[in-house]
């Protein structure tokens, strides 16, 4: 630690900064924090009074700042400017977003010369408009380049390069955002230190694949709609903001923003005809579908006429004016408030008239986040976007949208859901299939789904949207919202109740709907589906929604430091934005124990369900609309764990992660938030859940019991009992008792009312039981019945036992999650050796014993190393009883008092009086 801290002194360089704006405020900002020493500051000049925030925050620093309009004339260096820059002896030239064009003699006076900061992989993209030019070219990968600078040419060597993905939806906001802007600054300061400690190469930069594009303005942007949509939709984000893409509509110039690449399905909608396209637009609920030459679809969502005025390009054929709205004396006073906000923004302009235009009054991007933000400061849970700001330019027009804002007028239309439907189980079944994000279903951004399947027939339900990062980022950033500026966060407790209340009813009323979804989602037997799946899930939002209201804090005691007097109280707060991911075995009832706590505890959330079972969980999306959830509040991103629970892990904006899975996912779970930004998290993992019975059991409730802590729910159970262990006196009754028992078990149709055993939930796991259970034979283990697939189409595992089974055997120690019993002896009256075998493994999820002894129950309930142990029962959870394990069967609980306390934080307030 003493050399690191001595090297953090070493190889510090002085510093002239030529550049401007944010990022190179960030940048000289950082420069700083390394302890380099900015001797100058050289950015642009005032605009409208108002300084470059470059200069803003050097001037505050005590740095020389100039501000010289240009360094040359007719291309020769201005002699004052450039004697200036000399005399404050910097060694090397940061250049970051510099726009003017700097001489040579000034590029190669200092010792280590200049470098710059570009935003393309050089020498693709030379030129000004190089991050417009990767989206319109539909390059695959973007990124930047610092580099020794040249005379403007940008065709200097390269000192690094960085680079990352286009996502199919990228604009140059969110890429700038994403990647340039953060890892750009880093790399800045990177570069800098890398001369400092002379180690910066300098690659020449290659011809081969050299480009240079020219500066894109307004009359060179129209969108040639005779091409396919993939290029339609790159050439308009690619001009995004600015210039702005257009076509012509109706004999006028209409530009167009916000577009994204469709999936197979189209909204229904009003056609709209558009000069040069291969065929009509529509006009949708959603915005104004394209087509390209190929067919595909692309949408646009707002649309900006001649005047400036931009509207919601779904509302294209209503956007005539709306009947001005009168305002009460209180909106008057928030209006002349307003007033004051706008006036504070442009300080050039003397009077805000009602027809004063935000923008022409020289307003920029910046000051639309200024504005939104300082009104919703002043209207706590008001819901306004930047984009209403373009919408209503004016001053008069944003009080009449602000207003109709502020009574709830504007609020969205009735939610739009493209079902999938099936007739099955004596109903018609609805089933969303989309991501569910912000409070409305939609495609994944890039308009990928997957199959997802019945294991009863292996038929295709239905296709699932198929989330990408950039889905998971819009559902990350709308519950970020929610939580800070929706209503949801200022709630009263007791009303978030009211709101869980009520969603539990709708899932009551949708019962019989849910419970199908689930039984041909993932195979679970349409009765126990009913019962436990949907009907503990109804239960598990019902409890929480009590606890709403009865979160306290507590009042304590600490040494008074007289002559004052001390008051200590806490009070449980909620973390923020959470990530939930969820298993395949209870689709339904995972997301109910883990969502319900989340919720009531005043969080909102990203949920991820299983790939293989999403339905259950897009249908309870479409019933929180129904009962009034906020938007935002609760988004399903259906997708990959590889992708969609990775980038949940990774996320910085997500405070807390609830994970339910394998011991080995969750190990690389826990890293991913722990290396990310220190999320909390909570695990329940893998089991191998002992089970012993004894001689002194109820022999006939031991075998009842032992079938369903095996059998229940196909084996698909994360506490079934892993392993039997049965006294050796009774061993062989017992074996003989369960084998009649499992030859009555009926295996068939799961909506069928009368069948005990359905389908595993999809192939790849079904293969896998086989597999183990051909391991088990292999070792030794007698294979007393089933071990194979049934005969019939679908996923079908026999209900399998297996006796003499040892220590040492893989299926002894390896949970098979599936219908198959293991069964050990041990010697009559070895409590304690018996105990030492079951508590051999590394998980410890559940565990149960079977005796009518109650000092044996005790005993043996104390020294089992388990989250649960179940005495003369089995399966027995309850809404109520915390659930979850200990060692690598994971930690933190599910349910009860104790599952609030998984997604909230304790603050402690003291205060002297």
């Amino acid at each position: 630690a003493h050399w690191a801290s001595l090297n953090y002194y070493q190889n510090k360089l002085r510093l002239a900064l030529i550049g401007q704006s944010l990022f190179g405020q960030e940048v000289y900002t950082n420069l700083r924090k390394q302890g380099h020493r900015v001797v100058g500051v050289f950015t642009v000049p005032d605009r409208d009074g108002k300084a470059d925030p470059l200069a803003v925050v050097a001037e505050k620093d005590g740095t020389p700042v100039f501000k010289f309009p240009r360094w040359r004339v007719k291309g020769e260096p201005i002699p004052e400017v450039v004697e200036a820059y000399k005399a404050v002896g910097a060694e090397l030239n940061v250049m970051p977003f510099c726009s003017q064009f700097i001489p040579m003699n000034v590029i190669d006076h200092p010792a280590h010369g200049s470098i710059i900061y570009h935003p393309s992989i050089l020498p693709l993209h030379r030129g000004a408009s190089a991050i417009n030019w990767t989206l319109i070219q539909g390059d695959k990968k973007a990124g930047f380049s610092i580099f020794w600078a040249d005379d403007g040419l940008d065709t200097g060597p390269i000192l690094l390069q960085r680079e990352c993905p286009v996502e199919p939806n990228d604009t140059v906001d969110s890429l700038y955002n994403r990647f340039l802007f953060p890892e750009g600054i880093k790399a800045m300061v990177e570069s800098v230190q890398l001369i400092a400690d002379g180690k910066a190469p300098r690659v020449p930069q290659t011809e081969e694949g050299a480009s240079y594009e020219g500066i894109q303005k307004k009359s060179n942007s129209k969108v040639n709609l005779a091409q396919p949509a993939e290029a339609i939709h790159n050439w308009i984000r690619g001009h995004d903001k600015v210039p702005g893409a257009w076509a012509v509509i109706d004999g006028q110039t209409v530009t167009l923003y916000g577009s994204s690449m469709l999936g197979e399905s189209v909204p229904a909608g009003q056609p709209l005809e558009i000069e040069g396209a291969s065929q009509p637009g529509v006009v949708t609920k959603n915005g104004l579908v394209l087509y390209g030459s190929d067919s595909k679809a692309l949408m646009v969502k707002n649309l900006q006429f001649e005047d400036g005025k931009m509207i919601s390009a779904a509302k294209y054929f209503s956007s005539g004016d709306t009947a001005r709205v009168e305002l009460t004396d209180d909106e008057k006073k928030i209006a002349e408030e307003i007033r004051d906000i706008w006036k504070g923004i442009l300080s050039n302009v003397a009077a805000i008239e009602e027809t004063t235009d935000f923008f022409k009054s020289g307003a920029a991007s910046m000051d639309v986040v200024r504005l939104v933000e300082e009104i919703k400061q002043r209207c706590v849970g008001l819901q306004l976007q930047n984009e209403d700001v373009y919408m209503a330019t004016t001053f008069q027009d944003f009080i009449q949208m602000f207003v109709r804002r502020l009574r709830g007028e504007d609020q969205e239309e009735e939610m739009v859901i493209d079902y999938a439907t099936k007739d099955v189980n004596n109903m018609t079944v609805k089933m969303p299939w989309q991501c569910f994000i912000n409070g409305k279903f939609e495609d994944a951004e890039n308009g990928k789904t997957a199959n997802t399947i019945n294991p009863a027939d292996g038929s295709v339900i239905c296709k699932v949207a198929y989330a990408s990062v950039g889905d998971v980022d819009r559902a990350v950033a709308a519950a970020k919202e929610a939580f800070e500026v929706g209503p949801w966060g200022r709630m009263n407790p007791r009303d978030r109740g009211t709101l869980l209340y009520k969603l539990a009813d709708l899932m009551e009323e949708h019962q019989e709907e849910l419970a199908t979804i689930e039984s041909i989602d993932s195979g679970a037997v349409y009765t126990l589906a009913l019962k436990t799946h949907v009907g503990m899930s109804i239960q598990t939002f019902r409890y929480f929604a009590g606890w709403c209201d009865k979160i306290q804090g507590k009042t304590i005691p600490i040494n008074q430091a007289r002559p004052n007097r001390n008051l200590t109280f806490t009070k449980k707060e909620p973390l923020g934005v959470c990530a939930i991911v969820i298993p395949w075995n209870y689709p339904l009832m995972m997301l109910a124990w883990k969502s319900a706590a989340c919720l009531a505890a005043g969080n909102t959330l990203v949920l991820k369900p299983a790939q293989v079972t999403p339905l259950s969980a897009l249908k309870f999306a479409e019933l929180t609309v129904k009962a009034g959830i906020p938007k935002g509040v609760i988004n399903i991103v259906p997708g990959s764990g590889g992708m969609v629970g990775q980038r949940l892990s990774d996320h910085p904006d997500i405070r807390k992660l609830g994970f339910t899975g394998s011991t080995p996912i969750g190990k690389q779970i826990m890293k991913s938030c722990a290396l990310s930004n220190l999320k909390k998290v909570s695990l329940e993992l893998g089991g191998k859940s002992p089970l012993i019975i004894f001689s002194d059991c109820d022999m006939d409730k031991a075998v009842r019991m032992g079938m369903s802590s095996v059998f229940f729910n196909k084996g698909e159970n994360c506490i079934a009992a892993g392993r039997l262990f049965v006294e050796e006196s009774i061993h062989d009754e017992y074996i003989k008792r369960v084998l009649e028992e499992i030859k009555k078990m009926k295996v068939g149709d799961p909506l069928d009312r009368s069948t005990e055993h359905g389908p595993q939930n999809h192939k790849a796991h079904m293969d896998k039981l086989v597999e183990y259970c051909e391991v088990g034979v292999k070792e030794g283990a007698t294979l007393v019945y089933g071990g194979k697939q049934v005969d019939r189409p679908g996923f079908f595992m026999e209900p399998t036992l297996f006796t003499d089974v040892e220590d040492h055997m893989f299926i002894a120690k390896e949970e098979s999650f599936g219908p198959i019993m293991v069964v050990s002896k041990f010697k009559d009256g070895d409590i304690d050796g018996v105990l030492n075998r079951a508590n051999d493994t590394e998980f410890g999820l559940a565990s149960g014993v079977f005796t009518r002894d109650i000092n044996k129950a005790m005993y043996v309930s104390e020294r089992l190393d388990a989250g649960t142990v179940f005495v003369n029962t089995y399966n027995k959870t309850d809404v109520a009883s915390p659930f979850g394990g200990f060692k690598q069967s994971g930690f933190g609980k599910d349910l009860g008092e104790d599952a609030l306390n998984e997604y909230l934080r304790t603050k402690a307030v003291t205060v002297e009086y």
